[in-house]
């Protein structure tokens, strides 16, 4: 495992220095590269000059809040994972951090191993899902390991989130996808958050089929997701 942690570089936006400090040492020590900065404009340029595995942003910094970092780093790119480390645990915080491009939320004081299983998972996860190489949805073409939506000639880049989700729901056509799967699967839980995070995404899904009114995705209120495909 460390070998393959040794290839994953990690942006830390952390602006306490006793914090920010002992979580690089702490990832270096685990096999990740860390490169940390101290306030939200710092990272951004960082971002910018650099490629990065996986972001990890605290909320509260000084000249740019980690959600409005968050939402500038999904402007140029869709697809790096984004977990958000703050000491802001109230439900509108992390309401707001999901729908800012956040994949994750951790809640300070938080356990170390926790953070790391959770980013092990995390890059795990955006390319180990064995599905079909195509789906044909309708007026779309799915291609899950592009994360690429294409219809009429126009190409929809999905986030890794999206992509997860569309894969599953393309598993259960016309039926009921359980909703307990998703959670389990793309976000490890099933609590309050993750089912509001899941919520925000198929929104964002339907907004995606708006060419092709013959695809729904329906709300089965305490069991889950049916999507409403052509056959």
């Amino acid at each position: 495992m460390i070998e393959q942690r040794d290839k994953m570089k990690i942006l830390l936006v952390e602006d306490d220095e006793n914090f920010g400090a002992l979580l690089k040492n702490y990832l270096g020590l685990s096999g990740y590269q860390v490169v940390w900065e101290r306030d939200g404009n710092l990272g951004f340029s960082r971002f910018r000059q650099s490629k990065f595995d996986l972001c990890l942003l605290d909320v509260m910094m000084p000249w740019r809040d980690g959600f409005t970092l968050a939402g500038d780093i999904r402007e140029l790119n869709s697809d790096i994972p984004i977990i958000f480390l703050t000491a802001r645990g109230a439900k509108e915080d992390q309401i707001k951090g999901y729908k800012s491009g956040g994949d994750d939320y951790l809640t300070k004081p938080f356990d170390s191993d926790l953070l790391l299983m959770k980013i092990e998972n995390m890059l795990r996860r955006f390319g180990s899902r064995s599905v079909p190489e195509i789906f044909e949805i309708g007026s779309y073409r799915f291609i899950p390991r592009k994360r690429l939506l294409t219809v009429h000639d126009e190409e929809l880049k999905l986030s890794p989130k999206e992509s997860d989700l569309l894969a599953i729901l393309c598993t259960y056509p016309n039926e009921v996808m359980p909703r307990r799967k998703a959670l389990m699967e793309i976000w490890q839980n099933d609590d309050y958050f993750a089912t509001r995070s899941m919520d925000v995404y198929v929104a964002k899904l339907r907004k995606r089929f708006i060419h092709d009114s013959r695809i729904q995705i329906e709300n089965l209120h305490g069991s889950g997701y049916v999507f409403r495909i052509p056959v």
